[in-house]
Parts: C-alpha cells; sequence; structure tokens
C-alpha cells in the first residue's frame, strides 16, 4: 500500500435547477463568505482503494454527494437523545471533532431524502429514524479533526476521503470506494483543506485507485460562520444523528 504525499436556513431545501439532470446541486445551508480562510499548508496522504472503485464518477453519485439527494428541515427536537439497544464500542466519536471534545448545540435538524436510483433522481425524505443530518452550532474558523474510532484501514488510518468540495466532503471507515459497509460520515458547509482538496482531485482524476487517507484526530477542514451540517451512516443506511449512545458519548 504506498502512501502520496501533495504538499450552500431556509425552512426547507429546493432543489435547484441544472441544465445537466445528473447533477443536482442544491444551494448551502445559509448566504456565507466566499472564501475560506485561514490558508492551508498541511500535507495529507493516501492509501489504496480495495476494488472496484465507484461504478460512476463521484460527483453524480448520490452515496457519495450527499448534495445531490437534499434535505429538509425536520420537526424532531433539537436535542441529543438516549437509544435503546446495542451499540459498536468503536463508532466514530463524533465529538473528538472537535478540541476540545464536545457536543455544540444542535442549530436544526432534518431529513435526507431517499434516493431513486432507477430514475436517478431524490425521492421522499427519510422518517426512520427521524433525524438523519443535524447541523450544530459553532464559531468560524474552528479547526475539525477526524473523529476518532476503533478502526485501522491500514498503517494507521482510519478514514478515506470519498469525495470533497470546498465545502462538503464524505469520509469512510474502511478501504472500499463505497457505503455498501461501515461507517460513512458527510459533512456540509465546512471549509475543507486546500491541500486534502487538490490531492483527493488529482487521486479522482487518475481513476481514484487511491484516495486521500486522514489519521483519527487529523486536522482536515475549518468551520464557516454558518452552522456546520452532518450525516452519519452504517453499512448504508443514515443513522440517527443525536444518539448519544452511539456517537455522542
Amino acid at each position: 500500500m504506498g502512501l502520496l504525499l501533495l504538499g450552500k436556513e431556509t425552512a426547507a431545501w429546493a432543489q435547484a435547477p441544472s441544465p445537466n439532470p445528473h447533477r443536482q446541486f442544491l444551494p448551502l445551508v445559509m448566504p456565507a463568505p466566499a472564501s475560506c480562510a485561514p490558508v492551508d499548508t498541511a500535507r495529507f496522504a493516501a492509501l489504496s482503494v480495495n476494488p472496484p472503485v465507484t461504478d460512476r464518477p463521484a460527483d453524480i453519485h448520490a452515496d457519495l454527494n450527499l448534495a445531490l439527494r437534499g434535505y429538509q428541515r425536520g420537526s424532531a427536537s433539537a436535542t441529543y437523545i438516549w437509544l435503546g439497544g446495542d451499540s459498536d464500542e468503536r463508532a466514530p466519536q463524533l465529538s473528538s471533532m472537535f478540541q476540545p471534545p464536545q457536543r455544540p448545540p444542535i442549530h436544526a435538524v432534518y431529513q435526507v431524502r431517499h434516493w431513486d436510483w432507477t430514475h436517478n433522481q431524490p425521492g421522499q425524505p427519510i422518517s426512520h429514524p427521524p433525524v438523519t443530518l443535524i447541523s450544530l452550532e459553532l464559531p468560524a474558523n474552528q479547526p475539525l479533526y477526524l473523529p476518532d474510532s476503533g478502526y485501522d484501514i491500514g498503517q494507521g488510518y482510519e478514514a478515506l476521503v470519498l469525495y470533497a468540495e470546498p465545502h462538503r466532503i464524505t469520509l469512510k471507515y474502511t478501504r472500499e470506494d463505497n457505503v455498501i459497509q461501515g461507517y460513512t460520515l458527510h459533512l456540509e458547509n465546512i471549509c475543507v483543506a486546500p491541500s486534502l482538496l487538490e490531492l483527493y482531485n488529482t487521486l479522482n482524476a487518475r481513476g481514484r485507485d487511491q484516495l486521500p487517507a486522514l489519521r483519527a484526530g487529523q486536522a482536515f477542514a475549518h468551520t464557516r460562520a454558518t452552522p456546520l451540517a452532518l450525516a452519519i451512516r452504517d453499512n448504508g443506511s443514515f443513522m440517527e444523528a443525536r444518539s448519544r449512545k452511539d456517537w455522542w458519548r
């Protein structure tokens, strides 16, 4: 496994028109500054991907680019909750995305939309669980670190970057280029480190045999002036994002 080093709140989300029906990106949560600061100087590495690579370009894949699905404002309580049942002691702990670890106030709750794979378009909002995405109240320009888990995908790394844009990222806690097994984390309305974005774009253009890899606690982005939003999945299914038992211990 070789290493490679390189030094958009309204009451509901509305689908934006696009000349390409396969690229239906949605507006950001609130108007926000066009640029991200400070300038990033970090270095990131890559790991080889367990084949096969994704079956379509990542930017038009609704499992990798959350903007294609979109989400709408939910009516559930904007509070962290306790759920019954078993839990995975190695699940990513989202509180460790911040230093010191914390559970930031929930700004709003949302329902991610299903995806109609036959017609390649968003479906109805996911109703179970009731909250599949939350936005958090955080100060601007706060560093974001890879949430720690009990998983090691090789050489001490814990996650791959499956998709990245300047203001969103999709992270996967396995070496596969899909969300079929393992944990996937979607983050929206952030400032992705420019050098990480550069590395992702380079590897994506080369065919995705390698993708950027992150270690637990490694900084990869920072917050903007508007609420960060996140969704977490397990074996492809969108999970209850407010669960203290699972993600916010």
